[in-house]
């Protein structure tokens, strides 16, 4: 298998995985009757982190990255489990449905580099050259 063949089965198989993670999320949310509301208000909420871009490729990246591992939201879903928190529990779904989602389309975690440099590779229209 050559070295291209084999990086897009990867990335597509990386790209599955968030499909399913997503569909856990929603099924997840929906099974506790959490807000919709709530979900619509905060679902964009992490992409703020883009923001870190201007003060830099290096530092957006960092701020991006930390946003979008799914490291916090498990995190603060175990938190707000033994903590009974519901809200918190509700916030920490819409957080990694977040994440799947923006996986599912391709944008993975940032290089240095630039935005458009990801673990699931280039994206946008840098990734035709």
């Amino acid at each position: 298998m050559q070295a291209s063949t084999q990086t897009t089965a990867i990335t597509r198989l990386l790209r599955l995985e968030a499909v399913a993670a997503l569909a856990v999320a929603v099924v997840f949310y929906q099974l506790n009757s959490f807000s919709w509301w709530l979900f619509a208000i905060c679902f964009l909420l992490p992409d703020l982190s883009m923001l870190g871009y201007l003060a830099g490729p290096r530092t957006g990246a960092l701020a991006y990255n930390t946003v979008h591992s799914y490291v916090g939201p498990m995190l603060l879903g175990l938190v707000a489990a033994f903590a009974d928190a519901a809200t918190g529990m509700a916030v920490a779904t819409i957080w990694f449905a977040h994440i799947s989602f923006d996986r599912v389309l391709g944008y993975g975690l940032k290089d240095a580099s630039g935005f458009h440099s990801t673990h699931l590779g280039a994206i946008g229209r840098r990734s035709a050259a």
